[in-house]
Formats: C-alpha cells, sequence, structure tokens
C-alpha cells in the first residue's frame, strides 16, 4: 500500500443487508448511506459518532441530498422527496419500468447538479436494464445495454462519464457535454477479471482518477484517466459495495459493505460484513453537489 492511503478502519458496525450509496452531506456534515434491502436509511455525524436510522416498506436504491435541504430518495416504486426531520415523503417521478422484475440501483448526482440513476434486472437474465436521468420533463433514459447499472462518477470538469455494468466486470465511460447533459458514445474503460470481483460503487478524486470497490473482492481500486490501476485497498469484507469521500476536507474516503448473499460460514468469517469503513487518504475527494 502507498502513502496516498491509511489503514482501513471499522467506522460503524452494523449487518447491512446491501449497505450502498454513501453521500456526504456538506451542509450537514454528515454521511447518509442506505440497506437496500433493510430497507433502511442511516445518518452518520462523525464529530458525535451519533447514527441516525429511518426504515421504509420498500427497497431503497440510493439517495441524494438536495439543494433545498431535503433528500432523494429512489425507492422501488419511484423517487421521492423525503424530510427527515419530519419523515414527510413527496413524489418526484413514478418508477419507469415493471418493479416486479427491477428496481432502482445506483444513483449521483453529476458537477452541474442533475440527478442520475440506474436500473438493475433482478433475475439477472437480461441485459435491459438502463440509465437515467432526472429532468423538468421527469425520467428520461441516456444509456442501456446493461444488466446491473453501477459505478456513476464523473470527471472534474464534467466532460467524462462513468458507469459500470457490475455483472460484465465492466466500467464504461461516456463523453459528456456539462451544460445539456447529453452523452455520447460509449467506450470501454476497464474491465476485471472475475476472481477479482465485480465493479460496484464508485468515486471520482479531485486528481481526476476513479475509485471502484469490487463486490465480491475484498478491494477498493483506484483508476488513472487512463484506465490504469495506481492504488488497492483490501477490506477485512469481501463484498465491498461503494465508495465516498467525506469529511471536511474530502480526504475519508467511506466505503459500504453487505452481507446478503453470504453462507453461514462465510458470514461466521466475516463478522464485519455489512459493516460501514473508513480510510484516510491523501487526495481530496471530487465533491458532489446537492441536486439542484
Amino acid at each position: 500500500m502507498s502513502k496516498l492511503v491509511g489503514p482501513v478502519e471499522l467506522n460503524v458496525q452494523q449487518r447491512c443487508k446491501t449497505g450502498e450509496s454513501p453521500v456526504w452531506d456538506a451542509a450537514r456534515a454528515c454521511l447518509w448511506w442506505v440497506d437496500i434491502n433493510g430497507p433502511s436509511l442511516f445518518q452518520l455525524t462523525p464529530a458525535t459518532g451519533a447514527v441516525a436510522q429511518w426504515d421504509f416498506n420498500e427497497a431503497l436504491g440510493c439517495v441524494a441530498v438536495r439543494a433545498d435541504g431535503a433528500l432523494l430518495l429512489a425507492l422501488r416504486s419511484g423517487l421521492v422527496r423525503f424530510d427527515p426531520a419530519t419523515g414527510e415523503q413527496s413524489a418526484i417521478a413514478a418508477a419507469p419500468y415493471d418493479p416486479k422484475t427491477y428496481r432502482f440501483n445506483d444513483g449521483k448526482t453529476d458537477p452541474q447538479g442533475r440527478f442520475w440513476v440506474g436500473t438493475m434486472h433482478e433475475p439477472r437474465t437480461e441485459r435491459s436494464a438502463e440509465l437515467y436521468c432526472l429532468t423538468e420533463m421527469g425520467l428520461e433514459s441516456r444509456a442501456s445495454d446493461v444488466m446491473v447499472s453501477n459505478g456513476l462518477a464523473w470527471s472534474p470538469d464534467g466532460t467524462r462519464m462513468y458507469h459500470s455494468d457490475t455483472r460484465a466486470h465492466a466500467i464504461y465511460t461516456y463523453p459528456m457535454d456539462p451544460a445539456s447533459g447529453q452523452i455520447g458514445a460509449r467506450t470501454v474503460f476497464a474491465t476485471l477479471p472475475p476472481e477479482g470481483g465485480r465493479p460496484d460503487g464508485a468515486a471520482m478524486d479531485a486528481e481526476g482518477c476513479y475509485w471502484s470497490a469490487q463486490f465480491a473482492g475484498g478491494r477498493v481500486l483506484r483508476f488513472s484517466p487512463a484506465g490504469d490501476i495506481l492504488e488497492e485497498i483490501r477490506l477485512p469484507v469481501s463484498r465491498c459495495t461503494m465508495v465516498a469521500f467525506g469529511g471536511a476536507d474530502l480526504q475519508t474516503l467511506y466505503i459500504t459493505s453487505a452481507c446478503e448473499g453470504l453462507t453461514e460460514a462465510e458470514q461466521a468469517a466475516e463478522p464485519l460484513a455489512g459493516s460501514l469503513f473508513k480510510v484516510a487518504v491523501s487526495v481530496k475527494g471530487q465533491p458532489v453537489p446537492p441536486v439542484r
């Protein structure tokens, strides 16, 4: 391990079925994340160590911070505005799919404040999932031909979008017009061997390097803008799911994980599976703005 990355630390010990979607909330100085199949929303305030939890009755794919101080949640049934202070929900957009077969998965805000969210085909037999952008007209499909949409991130200048298909072991890039949010044809950024895990959630640092959690691989990889692996972080759990930069200096890398799908013996061997971890890094993360 290089001098760029410090030791992996246990931050919040829990048994999330599928911990996902960590996002730093600069205004509140806290971290939000979800347990997709809990289904639950969590808030960590690092200054005090306090953890709050809200439970839901349907799958919760991801969370984003809104500019008005509320949250955007991608529930199976659709996108909602959620006020964590009151618990009030209001609909933003209905799910554009059959909820018996699909659900929302990874979602994130681009550098201009547009919210993007992908879906996944739950039977995992078709490459029929899509990636949507939330506009004034609703959810607009911008990319397809994936089974499990994941790994959203953008280059610091907003001209390059990253997106992965976890089941295909592939990370893609698309040229993007920052002003309009329109993307061009995708190209393969990196492919990963099956034994090293599958590319799951990701984050971008200020140097334009892409950090990708490798589900079932027990590691996080840092890729250069050219697609070369620069760093590897090994975790005490196999199913790391997503990363996010946080803290006042954006130099804490938060890592979520999952325990769902592990056998009883595997869970015994991984007592921290489903927990939240953190790592101090010497490079700043690229800020993720609130949804405008």
